[in-house]
């Protein structure tokens, strides 16, 4: 499917008004922004976040997946009407959100092309006049679009070459191969930001090794005269065990030495 999804030019945002210049890398300022863009937090401590009901704003491809809306302006949203077409939606209040046909769904399709499909169930497209519509079954060729990020501004790039934006109408087309003012947006997400670091952990190994080790016991262990059987062997073995990667079987091994009377 790759394939059918590479026939778009990717490259830099041609900004109006906008000439190249070459600046030299800061690997502090750089190291700065990723501390910056993995700290990003709740909508309690970011202003833009509640300011848009909880929704923040999409820095990079990977960030594009699930529920989405696209805000040109200042909370006006890329809204579905039934018949297939798309407007920009009204103004939002100051903390809330978009509303339901504002609502998108973004599937990734290549390393840099995404869908987009409405709440009707039908994938965005780009007519050959350049009007946007939302009323293909599936996923073809004019229906692939590229986010493009470049100095902390983002458009988004039709399988036409042009980028989305919206008219004086309020119609969203893709009419312009360079990306001015109309066309630059913000890719908004609902999705929690917060990682818990120990999601990957299982619940049994989330403590200490001896409380680990209890837990496992407790879970596995038959209670035939209820009496919880945990090795009474040092716990220095446990802690070098988890750190060359054989802590279950040296887990397994303590507590078939407990059971055999060892």
């Amino acid at each position: 499917m790759a394939d059918a999804y590479s026939f778009v030019k990717g490259g830099k945002l041609k900004l109006k008004g906008h000439k190249d210049k070459k600046h030299k890398k800061h690997k502090k300022k750089r190291k700065h922004d990723e501390i910056d863009n993995s700290s990003q937090g709740s909508s309690h401590t970011d202003p833009d976040i509640a300011a848009h009901g909880g929704w923040w704003k999409a820095k990079k491809f990977e960030d594009i997946t699930g529920n989405v809306a696209i805000e040109i302006g200042d909370s006006r949203y890329v809204s579905a009407v039934d018949n297939g077409t798309f407007r920009l939606g009204e103004p939002r209040d100051q903390g809330d959100g978009p509303e339901a046909e504002e609502i998108l769904t973004a599937v990734q399709v290549s390393d840099t092309k995404i869908a987009l499909k409405s709440g009707y169930g039908k994938y965005l497209t780009v007519d050959p006049d350049g009007d946007v519509t939302g009323k293909a079954e599936a996923i073809g060729m004019r229906e692939q679009w590229e986010p493009v990020f470049q100095d902390g501004k983002m458009a988004l790039n039709g399988s036409n070459g042009k980028f989305l934006s919206a008219n004086r109408d309020d119609e969203i087309v893709c009419l312009s191969s360079k990306a001015g003012e109309q066309e630059i947006i913000q890719i908004r997400l609902n999705t929690s930001l917060e990682v818990d670091p120990l999601e990957n952990i299982p619940k049994e190994e989330r403590g200490k090794v001896k409380e680990t080790e209890i837990n496992y016991v407790k879970k596995f262990q038959s209670f035939q005269d209820r009496k919880l059987k945990v090795s009474k062997e040092d716990v220095s073995s446990l802690k070098k065990a988890k750190k060359e990667g054989i802590f279950h079987e040296t887990l397994l091994d303590r507590q078939k030495r407990e059971n055999e009377g060892r």
